[in-house]
C-alpha cells in the first residue's frame, strides 16, 4: 500500500491539500512551551496557597481522621495496623508521643497504600493535625497541576487547560479532601495520574504508528507499538487500587478504553486490518501493562503486612524474607475475603449518608466538624465553626449541564475526548449504584474521583463555545472528529474546511462569524469562572472552620438537608 493511500481525504468542499499522517493523527498543540508550563505552575501555586494554609486547623482530629491518621501511625511503627486504646485521639492532640497502641493486630477494611501516603507526613512532621493532612494537601495541590497538563493536551489550549487546574483548585469538596486525612483524595489523584499517563500515550503512540506506516514500516496489521507510558497507568491504577478497592472500576474502564483508542487509531491510519491488528499487537500488552502491573503493584503495598510479623491474620513469618510473600499469599487472600465481606455487609446508618443520585445534586454533604466557640464574635453572639464536605455548587449543577452536552457531543460527533470524559465519570458515579440497591453506607466524597472528569466537561464544553482563533480554523492540522476525535489542534469547535476557500483564504464573513462566536463564548466562559470563584469564596468559612457568627453560618446552608 503506498504512503499516499494512508492519508485520509479533505472534507468534500475542500481545497486544502490532506496533512501528514503524523499530523492527522497526533496533531501537535500550539502556543509557547514556556507559557504551557508557567501558566499551571501559577495555577497551582494558587491551588497549594489553599490548601496549605491554615492546614493544622482545627487542631482536633476530623470525621474519619479518627481511624486512618492511627493507621497510618501504626504502619509506621509495625508495619500493619494496631489497635489502639481508648481516648487515642485526645492523647495524641495532646501529645504526638503519646503511647496510644492497644493489644494487637485491628481489622481494617481498606488496603494500606492510602495510609502509608499519610505516614509520609506524619514521618515527617509528627503525629499532628499538620503531619496526618499534609500528604491530602500535597497529591490535591498535585493533582491540579496535573488536570491543567491534561486538559491542554485534549483540548489543545493552554488557557483552557488553565481554566480545568482553576476549577478544580476551586471546588468545595475536593479543597476539604485536601485538608483531612481521608483516602478519596488519593484514589482521585492516582486515577487522574494513570489517565493522564494514557491520554500522554495515546497522543506519543499515534504519532509513532504514524511515523512507522509512513516509512512502510508494517505489516497488513499495523506496526507493533511499545506504549511505554501504560506501564505508568498500571502502576498508578494499581495504586488507586491499594488505596481503595473503588480504583478496580478505573482499571476496567481505562483497559477497555485504550483498546478502543488503538482500534480508532489504526483504522485512522489506513491498516489493511485494523482490528486484528489491535488484537494481535495491542490488546494483550495493554492486559498486561494495566492490569497485570496494576496487580504487581497492589500486592506490593502490602509489603509491611507480607514481611512483619503480627498483622490481622498473619501470625509469625517464615525466617526466609524470599519466601515470605509466597508463604502469605494464601492468608492474604483469605483476608481479602474478610475485607469483601464487611463492605458487602456495610449498611449501617449514619446520618450523613447519601446515595449516588444524590450526589451530583449535592443533596447531602458531610459535616466533617462542627462546634460553636463560646465567646469567640463579639456582639454577634452565638458563633460557627465547621468543616462541610460539599461540592462548589455553581461548578457542580454546571457540571451537571456539561455531561448532558459531551453526551450530546459524543453521540452526534464520536469525540474521543468527550467519551474518554464521559467514561471517567461513570466509572466513578454509576459504578455505585448495585451497591446503593443494597442499602451500603455511602457518602457524598466517595464521589471525589469523578470530579477532574466534571471539570473536563466543562472545560470541552467552554472550548465548543469558543471555538478556533480565526487565524487557525480549518488550519494544517484539521481532521474531522469521526476520524480521529480532534476537530483541529487548536481546540474543538472550528467552523469546517467549507469556510474556506483557495489556498486557505478565509471568507470575510465566515471570519466575523468566527470572532463574534469567540467573543461570546469566551465572555460565557469567563463569566462562569467568575461566578464559581465567587461561589467558592462565599462558602470558604465552612469549609475551613472559621469562626463566624451563626447567621452567617446559617445563610450559607442553602437547603434543610444540608444540615
Amino acid at each position: 500500500m503506498a504512503t499516499t493511500d494512508l492519508v485520509p481525504a479533505p472534507a468534500v468542499g475542500s481545497r486544502r491539500r490532506p496533512p501528514p499522517l503524523r499530523e492527522w493523527l497526533a496533531p501537535a498543540i500550539p502556543g509557547s512551551p514556556l507559557l504551557a508550563w508557567l501558566g499551571p505552575l501559577l495555577v497551582t501555586l494558587f491551588a497549594g496557597y489553599l490548601r496549605f494554609d491554615g492546614l493544622g486547623t482545627p487542631k482536633t482530629v476530623v470525621f474519619d481522621e479518627t481511624y486512618y491518621a492511627k493507621d497510618a501511625l501504626a504502619l509506621l511503627e509495625f508495619g500493619w495496623e494496631h489497635n489502639t486504646v481508648e481516648n487515642a485521639d485526645k492523647m495524641l492532640i495532646a501529645d504526638q508521643n503519646a503511647d496510644i497502641w492497644g493489644e494487637g493486630a485491628a481489622f481494617v477494611a481498606h488496603p494500606p497504600f492510602g495510609k502509608w501516603m499519610i505516614a509520609i507526613g506524619e514521618w515527617i512532621f509528627g503525629a499532628t493535625p499538620f503531619g496526618w493532612r499534609f500528604m491530602a494537601a500535597l497529591v490535591g495541590t498535585l493533582s491540579v497541576l496535573i488536570l491543567c497538563r491534561v486538559a491542554r493536551r485534549m483540548t489543545g489550549s493552554t488557557l483552557l487547560g488553565c481554566a480545568a487546574g482553576l476549577l478544580l483548585a476551586l471546588d468545595g469538596l475536593h479543597f476539604v479532601t485536601s485538608r483531612a486525612a481521608l483516602l478519596d483524595i488519593f484514589v482521585m489523584f492516582w486515577v487522574l495520574a494513570g489517565f493522564a499517563c494514557l491520554v500522554n500515550d495515546r497522543d506519543r503512540s499515534r504519532r509513532v504508528l504514524a511515523e512507522k506506516i509512513e516509512r512502510g514500516d508494517a505489516s497488513v496489521y499495523g506496526p507493533f507499538l511499545a506504549h511505554g507510558w501504560r506501564y505508568g497507568a498500571g502502576i498508578c491504577l494499581g495504586l488507586a487500587c491499594a488505596t481503595k478497592w473503588t480504583g478496580v472500576f478505573y482499571v476496567a474502564a481505562f483497559g477497555l478504553m485504550v483498546v478502543l483508542w488503538d482500534y480508532g487509531a489504526r483504522r485512522a491510519a489506513g491498516v489493511r486490518a485494523p482490528f486484528a491488528g489491535t488484537m494481535l499487537l495491542e490488546a494483550v500488552p495493554a492486559f498486561v501493562q494495566i492490569v497485570v502491573v496494576g496487580l504487581v503493584t497492589y500486592v506490593a503495598t502490602w509489603w509491611g503486612w507480607i514481611f512483619r510479623p503480627g498483622g490481622w491474620g498473619r501470625g509469625d513469618v517464615s525466617g526466609n524474607p524470599l519466601w515470605r510473600p509466597f508463604e502469605a499469599l494464601p492468608d492474604l487472600w483469605r483476608y481479602h475475603g474478610q475485607i469483601l465481606g464487611f463492605h458487602s455487609g456495610l449498611d449501617d446508618k449514619h446520618p450523613y449518608q447519601s446515595w449516588p443520585w444524590d450526589w451530583p445534586i449535592l443533596r447531602r454533604p458531610v459535616a466533617f466538624f462542627y462546634t460553636e466557640p463560646k465567646n469567640a464574635c463579639g456582639e454577634a453572639g452565638r458563633c460557627s465553626r465547621e468543616i462541610l464536605g460539599i461540592g462548589t455548587p455553581a461548578l457542580w449543577w454546571g457540571a451537571l449541564v456539561a455531561l448532558i452536552a459531551v453526551a450530546f457531543i459524543w453521540v452526534m460527533l464520536r469525540d474521543w475526548r468527550a467519551g474518554a470524559i464521559l467514561l471517567g465519570f461513570l466509572a466513578g458515579w454509576l459504578t455505585w449504584f448495585p451497591s446503593a440497591f443494597s442499602e451500603r453506607t455511602m457518602f457524598l466524597f466517595y464521589a471525589t474521583p469523578v470530579i477532574p472528569f466534571m471539570v473536563l466537561a466543562i472545560v470541552l464544553v467552554m472550548g465548543y463555545l469558543i471555538g478556533s482563533a480565526p487565524a487557525a480554523v480549518g488550519g494544517a492540522h484539521a481532521a474531522r472528529p469521526g476520524e480521529d476525535g480532534y476537530d483541529d489542534a487548536y481546540g474543538p469547535g472550528s467552523p469546517g474546511p467549507d469556510a474556506f476557500g483557495p489556498s486557505g483564504a478565509h471568507r470575510p464573513e465566515a471570519v466575523q462569524a468566527a470572532g463574534m462566536r469567540r467573543l461570546i463564548g469566551a465572555a460565557a466562559a469567563g463569566a462562569f469562572l467568575l461566578v464559581v470563584l465567587a461561589n467558592f469564596a462565599y462558602f470558604h468559612p465552612i469549609l475551613s472552620a472559621q469562626t463566624i457568627p451563626y447567621d452567617d453560618w446559617h445563610e450559607r446552608i442553602w437547603f434543610r438537608s444540608w444540615v
